[in-house]
């Protein structure tokens, strides 16, 4: 019996040992972005991002790690921007391809459908547009690599409050969408402790929602001076669209689920002056910036938006951990996140004790078609 259990502890040892050398001779880190569906154009930016980071701090396809060059693997899953098929991506990054953290996801909603099953497994995350206060209160593996919405909606309602000097706001806010739930709770308290008032608030529920008219008309009748709309892109071209063909002639305002060119070619010019809180503008002007900005160019052949830089950050922070910590253990690579300072093209990126990075917010406004940069406000 005693034979048969030293045995039997022999071989688990071999085990474990070959399966330690395994994982050692590749790096695995997963992406989940929206390539497919509704935000597929975020995707899009998201995963040039990502490649850019790879293409800069893994130019030989390898990281190292404690010395020795170790081949990496990016894995990307498609998310949809759905929870539950964001559930099941990373329920396949993290069971079957083993990796040691992931990049992603970009929303809100689905971050909250993927973040306990990462903690759960012990594998750090780090989320690239989520900004729900809620995200990385899951757990200590989950961080992200954007500013949060109490700080995005303080931000737009002290701009519209000061910087415009309206006094009455309305609101269109997506009910069945935690991102724009959170902006409109934000915005609404911070413009009312200002001194403002929000004199009508208008819901709708869903992302498939094409038709706003009747909450426009409602908006219409109020006696607001601006109108918030804090909703991802892909209505917002058209409800800046209806909103003009409504004649609502109020200044339009919003958050960063506005950044994308696809605005401008559904709001066919009525998205002109609207102004929106950012977490970049590729006219910013630090060296970090201007090389990320340039690269991106030459790459892609277009402007970066903060999709892009969000991705191209929160990968270059993995990356940077890994080498940093010399490992793919999980608590170790979480430690080395967290202890993360590095300058990238949004600013100095250090995580508070909630995970989130302390870092400015940018405002742009479309003028002639394009967001052009208005000002900076710091945290």
């Amino acid at each position: 019996m005693k034979r048969f259990t030293r045995g039997v502890l022999l071989l688990l040892a071999v085990l474990v040992f070959c399966g330690a050398a395994f994982a050692a001779d590749e790096v695995r880190v997963g992406v989940v972005a929206p390539i497919t569906g509704q935000a597929a154009i975020a995707g899009q930016y998201i995963k040039n991002g990502v490649e850019l980071a790879i293409k800069q701090y893994a130019p030989n396809g390898t990281l190292t790690l404690g010395g020795k060059e170790v081949p990496l693997k990016v894995i990307f899953e498609d998310n949809e921007n759905k929870p539950e098929i964001t559930a099941n991506a990373f329920r396949k990054l993290i069971d079957q391809d083993e990796v040691c953290a992931i990049v992603g996801p970009d929303a809100s909603t689905v971050a909250l459908a993927g973040s306990p099953i990462a903690q759960s497994a012990e594998i750090p995350c780090i989320a690239t547009f989520a900004t729900n206060p809620r995200v990385t209160q899951v757990g200590d593996y989950i961080f992200r690599a954007c500013f949060i919405d109490p700080f995005q909606g303080k931000v737009m309602a002290k701009y519209a409050y000061e910087n415009m000097g309206v006094r009455k706001a309305a609101i269109l806010y997506n009910n069945g969408n935690d991102f724009s739930k959170g902006l409109t709770e934000f915005f609404t308290k911070e413009y009312e402790a200002l001194g403002g008032k929000v004199v009508i608030t208008e819901a709708y529920g869903g992302a498939d929602i094409r038709d706003f008219n009747a909450q426009l008309n409602n908006i219409k009748a109020s006696d607001a001076e601006v109108l918030y709309m804090p909703n991802e892109y892909y209505v917002t071209g058209l409800q800046m669209n209806q909103a003009r063909r409504a004649g609502i002639k109020l200044p339009l305002i919003g958050g960063d689920g506005w950044d994308t060119p696809d605005i401008v070619q559904v709001a066919a010019g009525a998205e002109e002056g609207a102004a929106y809180t950012c977490a970049f503008s590729h006219e910013a002007t630090t060296p970090e910036a201007q090389a990320f900005v340039k690269a991106y160019n030459e790459a892609y052949g277009q402007n970066p938006n903060s999709n892009a830089v969000l991705a191209y950050e929160a990968t270059a922070i993995v990356f940077t951990a890994l080498k940093t910590a010399g490992t793919t253990d999980g608590p170790t690579l979480r430690d080395t996140i967290a202890a993360t300072k590095l300058s990238l093209p949004s600013g100095v990126i250090q995580f508070d004790a909630e995970r989130n990075p302390q870092k400015a917010a940018v405002i742009l406004q479309f003028q002639n078609g394009v967001p052009r940069y208005l000002t900076t406000i710091q945290p």
